[in-house]
């Protein structure tokens, strides 16, 4: 019995259409004509005045990113539309949890009716129908669960068959002309695939390769098969040296189908989650190779060489906040010796550094310690002027006759030991490091030396603790220090500077803008000179 509507004028109609790949299969029915032919039909039976018709064809109902969807959504915000009616409930869609949200959460909420024609579902009356909505959408949504396995079933045996399923095959080659799940040569990219292993042979980095052919604007894989810009940045249009890895280490290019390098979370999400290479799908000899095999092993040997020399462990304060004024990016950090032969690090633009012959940003290089000191003083100005010692005193000292001194001293003594522990997990994960071959021994070397000093700084201050414990100071005094010690350990407490500071930026004139995350620190750090780093730190650069 189909739904009966009493007050046709109150309601403005949403026919909503859907039809997907999988739906065609159920036969003629379902599609698209049918069903706007069936909802007209009843709105004039009904004397329903309709808005609009919303068709997504060729889209699965197990997502609600669809075009129409979202424009029938955005004229109910609108108020457009307060009446929405399909021919059934899978039309909707057959995820249930989102479906549910839409039927009892959504349009109710924003005063719309909604109709199912053939399931009798109607939200504006009380019926048996709308009771047993919830089971209805369950069976879809299983539907779709046993599509989806029906498909991935197919894809992964024509994985095994060694027959490309991808979108675009890799940068090299092009689809068959006329075979399906074929792939060949693409004689337009492959001389410089084919330069690209031939440079790697020759002992040129992954980055000098990068940069030569930026140099020489020769197109990357992007730009070449014109594929549209996700995001906008300052690598965009160039080669970068993760990209001729990858390149390198892809077995496609020996005539191996390589596939499975990714698998979808869910047949509800579109989002893939990488594989393991070792289970990865790869069939030999599917097509013909652009690489000789003995070439391509030999690049993998160099590679590997290499490997070891790249795993380096960079502890400093400033690790993960400080950025790039000028294009955005993370800076990195290099080690260099300077006349004594000392290890010392630099901060340098990391997008100078892949692409510097590209002259997308410049270099901003500048030690390290140098810029850490700088944000150090000026954080510690800020708090000083936030905090006002002399009116935090009096509320250190309410705290101090709240809360007794030896309470205070063991939970630091507690947090001291649980810092202890950390360290020494921490060695531990460098030594193994070291040993697997991961870890230089001078770079071990100089994580053990920062370690070992922190470890010592630490033990001191609890010897002292259980000192005072045994000869407790004046209230007075021990209220005065608490406020001290907060202000002398912002710049050695990285936990404290990543809780109080959201970013901060290098700019190519070796002046530093730090980010606060709090309104009155930022206010607070306005109101001094901005930080600049010393002119013998900006001849760094």
């Amino acid at each position: 019995m189909q739904p009966q509507i009493s007050n046709p004028m109150d309601y403005n109609a949403a026919l909503y259409i859907r039809l997907s790949k999988e739906d065609e299969n159920e036969g003629p029915s379902q599609s698209v004509q049918n069903q706007e032919s069936l909802l007209r039909e009843f709105a004039a039976q009904q004397r329903l005045r309709v808005v609009d018709t919303y068709i997504d064809d060729g889209w699965s109902g197990t997502s609600f990113e669809r075009p129409n969807f979202k424009r029938m959504i955005a004229d109910i915000e609108a108020g457009r539309v307060n009446l929405v009616l399909t021919k059934d409930l899978s039309r909707l869609g057959r995820d249930y949890i989102l479906t549910g949200h839409y039927m009892e959460r959504y349009f109710p909420e924003h005063g719309v009716r909604y109709i199912s024609l053939l399931d009798g579902i109607d939200t504006g009356v009380d019926n048996a129908a709308n009771d047993i909505t919830p089971f209805r959408a369950i069976m879809n949504d299983m539907y779709a669960k046993d599509i989806s396995k029906k498909i991935k079933s197919v894809k992964r045996d024509k994985q095994r068959k060694g027959q490309f399923i991808g979108g675009k095959p890799v940068y090299g080659y092009k689809m068959h002309p006329t075979e399906k799940n074929r792939i060949v040569i693409d004689e337009g990219a492959a001389p410089t695939v084919r330069r690209i292993f031939a440079q790697a042979l020759a002992g040129e980095s992954c980055r000098g390769i990068a940069a030569r052919l930026n140099a020489e604007g020769v197109p990357p894989p992007a730009v070449y098969a014109g594929l549209p810009v996700a995001r906008s940045g300052p690598y965009n249009g160039l080669w970068s040296s993760e990209r001729i890895s990858e390149m390198l280490r892809n077995e496609t290019y020996i005539g191996n189908m390589v596939q499975g390098r990714s698998v979808k979370v869910s047949y509800k999400s579109k989002k893939c989650r990488r594989q393991r290479p070792e289970n990865w799908v790869v069939v030999g000899e599917t097509h013909e190779p652009l690489v000789d095999a003995e070439a391509f092993y030999r690049v993998q040997q160099l590679l590997a060489s290499r490997r070891h020399t790249r795993s380096r462990t960079y502890d400093f304060l400033l690790k993960g906040l400080i950025f790039c004024h000028e294009c955005g990016y993370p800076m990195a950090v290099i080690n260099r010796k300077n006349a004594k032969g000392e290890d010392v690090l630099y901060f340098v633009c990391r997008t100078y550094q892949r692409f510097t012959r590209a002259g997308v940003c410049s270099c901003h290089t500048v030690k390290e310690e140098t810029v850490t000191r700088a944000v150090i003083e000026t954080v510690q100005k800020v708090c000083e002027r936030y905090l006002a010692p002399e009116t935090l005193l009096p509320v250190a000292q309410k705290a101090v006759q709240q809360a007794g001194q030896a309470d205070t001293a063991e939970d630091e003594q507690q947090r001291i030991r649980e810092r202890l522990a950390s360290l020494d997990a921490h060695l531990d994960r460098m030594y193994a490091d070291r040993l697997n071959g991961l870890l230089e021994d001078r770079d071990f070397a100089r994580i053990y030396e920062s370690v070992k000093a922190e470890r010592a700084g630490l033990e001191r201050r609890s010897k002292e603790l259980a000192r005072r414990q045994k000869s407790p100071a004046p209230k007075r005094d021990r209220a005065r220090e608490l406020v001290q010690q907060f202000l002398d350990g912002v710049g050695q407490n990285r936990e404290l500077l990543v809780n109080l500071i959201e970013r901060i930026e290098l700019t190519e004139q070796k002046e530093l803008i730090i980010k606060f995350r709090f309104a009155p620190l930022q206010k607070a750090a306005e109101s001094l000179p901005a930080p600049a780093l010393p002119r013998r730190a900006a001849k760094d650069g």
